[in-house]
Order: C-alpha cells, then sequence, then structure tokens
C-alpha cells in the first residue's frame, strides 16, 4: 500500500470518522471528538493508517483512551471481519509453508504493511462487550507464542450469544475470516 494521504482524502476520512463517532457514542463514552481530531493531525503516519483501514472495510471507530500512553485506541468495527482483509493465512511464515493454493498474503504482514496490530483475546472480548461482531465470519487474533511454535493461531468469532475462540494451523485461510486491527493514536 501507499502510505501517503492526499488532503481531499483527509477532509473525507475525518468527516467520516466524525460522524461515526457521533452515530456510535457508546463506545467511547467521555471522550470528545475535538480532542481526538486533534490527536490525528499531530499524528498523519496514524491517519494513513486509519486510512488503510478504511479503505480495507474496516470501519474504525475510537473504543476507549489508554490513559499511560495518553492516546485514543481506534479498532475495526465492521459487523464482520473486514471484507478486503480475509482469505488470509496467519502469518509470513505460514505462508512460505504452504505448497500450493497460496492466499495473497498473511494477516500478520498486512497489518505490518498497514501499521496496525491483530487483536489479542482480550481486546477482542472488549470489542465483543461493545456490539456482537463477526457473527457470519471469524477473525484472526494476535497468537500467543507457544501456540504459533507449535504450528497453530487462534481466531475469535461471535456465535449462540456468546464469543467463542478457536485454532487452527497457522498456514490456513478461508473466504470468511480476516482480522481486525487496533492502532493507538
Amino acid at each position: 500500500m501507499n502510505n501517503k494521504i492526499i488532503d481531499s482524502e483527509k477532509e473525507n476520512l475525518l468527516e467520516t470518522l466524525k460522524l461515526r463517532f457521533e452515530k456510535n457514542e457508546s463506545k467511547h463514552k467521555n471522550i470528545q471528538w475535538s480532542e481526538v481530531e486533534a490527536k490525528l493531525k499531530e499524528h498523519p503516519n496514524k491517519l494513513w493508517s486509519i486510512h488503510a483501514m478504511e479503505i480495507t472495510g474496516g470501519e474504525p471507530d475510537v473504543i476507549g483512551y489508554d490513559k499511560l500512553e495518553d492516546a485514543f485506541i481506534f479498532c475495526d468495527c465492521s459487523t464482520e471481519s473486514p471484507k478486503n482483509r480475509r482469505s488470509l493465512c496467519y502469518d509470513h511464515k505460514a505462508l512460505e509453508l504452504r505448497k500450493e493454493h497460496k492466499p495473497k498474503n498473511s494477516a500478520v504482514t498486512m497489518a505490518y504493511e498497514m501499521g496496525i496490530e491483530l487483536l489479542d483475546e482480550e481486546q477482542y472480548s472488549y470489542l465483543q462487550s461493545l456490539g456482537n461482531f463477526d457473527t457470519k465470519t471469524s477473525s484472526w487474533l494476535k497468537t500467543p507464542k507457544n501456540v504459533r511454535e507449535a504450528g497453530g493461531a487462534i481466531f475469535g468469532d461471535f456465535r449462540f450469544g456468546r464469543v467463542f475462540y478457536y485454532h487452527n494451523s497457522a498456514e490456513s485461510y478461508y473466504a470468511a475470516r480476516g482480522f481486525r486491527g487496533l492502532l493507538k493514536v
């Protein structure tokens, strides 16, 4: 991805983010848009990452504030796993191990290229507390080292009124599995 965002795209993105922020106040109680917008303008490189989240279908929104880092937390809040981030294996190592029918990329690599992080289980649980996400899809999650070293990777989804965490081989990929990202600004 090209990590440049032109002025008209910045303006459109900021307007989209503002409208989404105002529409979903329950996700970010006690946070003011003016403070978020000021942080975004201070960090244009992070605005580019949020733009990448947006154009890949993530519908990023603020879901909290990290007092220690003095940063707002943006997360993909699309109802289903972002459409243009699906059919990916877990990481580059998994991609290299596939002998045939390789996917176009891996979740970890794509997140790195976008300047975002995959959600871990705790962050995914928090996101799910804000609504029901991945009711028809699933999302790769940041996998603990010992699980990855054993060849696996974890993912989550929401079914039957609760969040489930599963495992798969890291080389696997499915049309309905993508990944959600998180970015602190």
